[in-house]
């Protein structure tokens, strides 16, 4: 097709455009960039304004080792579907799990003992103590960036270091042929009901929903509805017990009906190993929901930067794939993770990282007012 001069010096007209309306934004993402950077600095926070320079760095470094909160199922996935986006990395995985192991570590940490990590899982129950401990990286402003490839909402606001690249939530756990569908709870009050009084249910010693309810007076729950109910459940004379994975292996065996509140990732993993069926779970609302697998690269890390990269990775769409089908752990804050998916349209009670550090205070409070029981010998 033929052009006159006045047709293409339009064209010439729009290209230049397109070149300075192109040159335009790069120069405002550039100068956003170094403002996100300097800001970052001023407060003491690590900022790498490049991508490719965390990647490079890393690569210089070689190696990660990870202690890690997730099942040991799912290390060799994780493993290798990290060394197949970074084959220059080495990378080894250990498990922390528990409160022992926590109190341990963060003592080996204080101490000056431990130096053989690069990242580490920070334990719910003591999450404010691994803070004077994580390096310094401005995990936050290089996701806002869009330096690192997290979604902003999985990291604590204002530690800016820390991620939650987890979710996990409480469900009702019962034994079908003990307890009919249409018996079980449809709130969580029902529990305090006349059926249930005389150890009819388990309640764990360790109970992590109640670190949620005090987060969620708009629901209707609250600080002083879960005091309220920790008392009503003690007054039925409920099993005490503790460990999510024996219980539940108790109420598949026909030793006991119900349980009030365990771990949602230990229910799916039992029912997978149920042939008979009989163990089914109910979603009470709202569903409480605590964040989980929040890891932190270590103040003493020896390969940072892999580090880094480790973490975005268990946040990338295949680290969370892993986390959600074989852990049953996925974050709420990734759209596309099963977790996401099956609490659609539920309401939930959400203890995040506003109402993070009162975690174990909280589940304190519940344990005061359970009247400190004695687990079950039973």
């Amino acid at each position: 097709m033929k052009t006159g001069p006045c047709t293409r010096a339009l064209l010439f007209i729009l290209l230049g455009c397109f070149v300075l309306a192109t040159n335009g934004s790069a120069a405002e993402s550039s100068a956003a960039l170094l403002k996100a950077k300097k800001e970052a600095e001023a407060k003491g926070f690590i900022f790498e304004a490049s991508r490719d320079a965390i990647v490079a760095k890393a690569k210089k470094e070689g190696a990660v080792k990870v202690l890690s909160g997730l099942d040991p199922s799912s290390y060799p996935s994780m493993m290798e579907s990290f060394k197949k986006k970074y084959p220059f990395l080495k990378i080894d995985m250990s498990e922390i799990t528990g409160p022992d192991a926590a109190q341990r570590f963060i003592m080996e940490l204080k101490s000056g003992s431990r130096n053989d990590f690069d990242t580490a899982h920070a334990s719910t129950e003591f999450y404010q103590e691994y803070l004077p401990f994580a390096k310094k990286f401005d995990l936050l402003g290089m996701a806002e960036s869009g330096v690192l490839r997290i979604p902003p909402k999985m990291i604590d606001p204002k530690h800016r270091a820390i991620p939650a690249l987890g979710s996990a939530i409480s469900v009702v756990a019962y034994n079908k042929n003990l307890l009919p569908a249409d018996k079980v709870p449809n709130r969580w009050e029902d529990f305090l009901k006349p059926e249930f009084k005389g150890r009819k249910f388990l309640v764990d010693m360790r109970p992590h929903a109640f670190a949620a309810y005090p987060a969620c007076p708009q629901e209707g729950l609250g600080l002083e509805w879960m005091l309220k109910y920790a008392r009503g459940l003690r007054d039925q004379n409920p099993i005490w017990s503790r460990g999510h994975s024996r219980a539940l292996s108790s109420i598949l065996a026909g030793e006991y009906a119900i349980h009030s509140g365990t771990h949602y990732q230990s229910v799916m993993r039992a029912m997978a190993k149920d042939p008979t069926g009989a163990l089914q779970f109910k979603m009470v609302e709202p569903v409480p929901v605590r964040l989980t697998q929040l890891d932190l690269v270590l103040a003493s890390a020896q390969h940072p930067y892999a580090a880094l990269l480790y973490i975005e990775h268990e946040a990338s769409p295949e680290g969370q794939d892993i986390i959600d089908k074989q852990d049953f752990v996925g974050s709420i804050f990734y759209p596309g993770s099963n977790m996401s998916k099956t609490l659609q349209g539920k309401k939930l009670c959400v203890n995040g990282f506003a109402d993070f550090h009162n975690s174990s205070k909280w589940m304190a409070m519940a344990v005061e007012a359970f009247g400190f029981p004695k687990e079950s010998t039973k």
